[in-house]
C-alpha cells in the first residue's frame, strides 16, 4: 500500500471498530473481541474477514512492538468500507459479478484524500481546481451513498421488525409434537422426568435436575430436559412466568438463558430465581434471590455474577409471606443492541409491575433462548417441580 492508502486503511479500520464496539480503538483486539468483530462484519455485509486477520490489523494500526507489516487485499478493504457504509448485504459471488471494481473502498479512499497544494502564477499556494472538482464529486457521491444506506438500513429494520415472530406459549398443550411445532428443541432428554411434564394442568412442568451452565471443578456443563428456541430478531424482550416456585435447597433455580449456540459453551447470559444457603462459612439463614450471570468469553471460563438480589430470608416467621409473594413470579430480559436489562416481578397474582434488577452492556450476540431448571452439580438437593405458566418473545425496534 502507498502511504496515503495505508492512512486511509487505518482510518477505515478505526471507524469499523468504533461502529462495532461504540468506542475508539486504543488497545489491540483480544481473541474474543476479534471473533465478535468478525461475526458482526459477516452478519451485516455477508462477507468474511477472519478474526485472526482483524486481530493482526489492530496490532499493526496501534504500532504494537510485536506487529508485522500488513498489506490488506482490496477485497478486504472493500468489505470494511461496506460495513462502515451500511451497504446492502451481499456475498462473494454477487460482489465478483456485480461490483468487481470494489467501489466502496475506492470511494472511501478518495473521499478522505487531501487536496494537493500547488502554486498559482502569483506564487500563492492554492488547491488544484481539478482535484477540488474531483473531490467535490466524490464527496457528494459518498454523501449520497450514506443517505441511501441509511434509507435501506431503516427499511430493513422496519421490515425485519414486522416479519419477526411475536411468540407466546401458554403451554396449554405440552405434547412433544405441539412443542416441536412451536419451535422448541429438547436437549439432553431425561425420560423419567420429561414424562411428568403434564403433572399440573395448564402448565409445563420441569424439574430442577442436576446440571448447570456454570462449569464445576471437573469442567462439566449441561442441563437435562433443556428447552431451547431459535431467536429471529436482534432486539427483543423475553419473559417467563412461574407458578408457586419456592426453592428451598442449594442451588435450585429456574429462569431464562440467552446463548450464541446450543452447546452451553458459547457466550451467554441468564436470569434466574433460586435458593442460596452458602455464605462462605458464615452461619446465616438461606435466601431466595434473583441472580443474573454472564459468560462473555464462553468455553469453560467462569461466568460473572452481575446481579444478586436477595428477595427473602428463609426463616420460619417469613414462610407465609414468602408463600404469598411467590404464588406468581416472572423474569424478563430485554436486549437492545448490546444493552441488556434484567427484570423480575413477584406477587399473589399476575397483576404486578416489573422491577429492574440490573442493566449492563454485554458483548453477546444471542441466537437462542432457553428455559433453565437446574440445581447445579449437587447430589443432596431434591429435584423440585418448576411450573411454567407462560413464555414469550416480543420483538422491539432497535435503537
Amino acid at each position: 500500500m502507498s502511504p496515503s492508502e495505508e492512512k486511509a486503511f487505518c482510518k477505515l479500520f478505526g471507524e469499523a471498530y468504533s461502529k462495532c464496539f461504540d468506542k475508539e480503538l486504543t488497545v489491540p483486539l483480544s481473541e474474543a473481541d476479534s471473533k465478535y468483530f468478525s461475526s458482526e462484519i459477516e452478519e451485516q455485509t455477508g462477507l468474511i474477514i477472519g478474526w485472526k486477520t482483524l486481530k493482526n490489523y489492530s496490532f499493526f494500526i496501534l504500532k504494537d512492538s510485536t506487529a508485522k507489516q500488513e498489506n490488506p487485499s482490496v477485497a478486504t478493504l472493500d468489505t470494511l468500507a461496506r460495513y462502515v457504509a451500511d451497504a446492502v448485504k451481499t456475498d462473494e459471488i454477487s460482489r465478483k459479478r456485480n461490483e468487481p471494481h470494489f467501489p466502496y473502498w475506492y470511494t472511501y479512499r478518495d473521499g478522505i484524500e487531501k487536496d494537493i497544494p500547488v502554486k498559482d502564477n502569483q506564487g500563492i499556494r492554492t488547491s488544484s481546481p481539478l482535484i477540488v472538482h474531483r473531490n467535490s464529486k466524490v464527496k457528494y457521491l459518498w454523501i449520497g451513498m450514506i443517505v441511501i444506506g441509511i434509507f435501506l438500513a431503516g427499511y430493513y429494520i422496519v421490515y425485519h421488525y414486522s416479519q419477526s415472530e411475536h411468540f407466546t406459549d401458554n403451554f396449554s398443550n405440552t405434547s412433544t409434537d405441539s412443542l416441536f411445532h412451536k419451535g422448541w428443541m429438547l436437549k439432553d432428554l431425561d425420560t423419567s422426568f420429561w414424562n411428568k411434564r403434564n403433572a399440573k394442568s395448564g402448565y409445563l412442568t420441569l424439574f430442577t435436575l442436576e446440571g448447570d451452565t456454570y462449569p464445576d471443578s471437573a469442567r462439566r456443563v449441561g442441563m437435562k430436559n433443556f428447552l431451547v428456541k431459535k431467536l429471529d430478531t436482534d432486539c427483543f424482550s423475553t419473559e417467563i412466568h412461574l407458578g408457586n416456585f419456592i426453592p428451598g435447597q442449594n442451588w435450585q433455580q429456574a429462569g431464562i438463558i440467552l446463548m450464541e449456540d446450543t452447546t452451553l459453551l458459547s457466550r451467554s447470559t441468564r436470569l434466574t430465581i433460586g435458593y442460596n444457603g452458602f455464605f462462605g462459612g458464615y452461619s446465616r439463614p438461606g435466601e431466595i434471590l434473583i441472580q443474573a450471570i454472564s459468560s462473555i468469553h464462553g468455553g469453560f471460563s467462569k461466568p460473572e455474577e452481575i446481579a444478586h438480589l436477595s428477595l427473602f430470608s428463609v426463616e420460619p416467621a417469613q414462610s407465609t409471606i414468602i408463600k404469598n409473594n411467590l404464588q406468581r413470579s416472572a423474569l424478563r430480559i430485554e436486549k437492545n443492541g448490546h444493552h441488556f436489562r434484567f427484570l423480575y416481578a413477584t406477587g399473589a397474582s399476575d397483576i404486578f409491575a416489573f422491577k429492574e434488577v440490573v442493566s449492563r452492556d454485554l458483548m453477546i450476540n444471542p441466537q437462542y433462548v432457553g428455559i433453565c431448571a437446574l440445581k447445579g452439580f449437587v447430589k443432596d438437593s431434591q429435584a423440585m417441580p418448576v411450573y411454567v405458566d407462560l413464555f414469550s418473545i416480543e420483538p422491539i425496534l432497535c435503537e
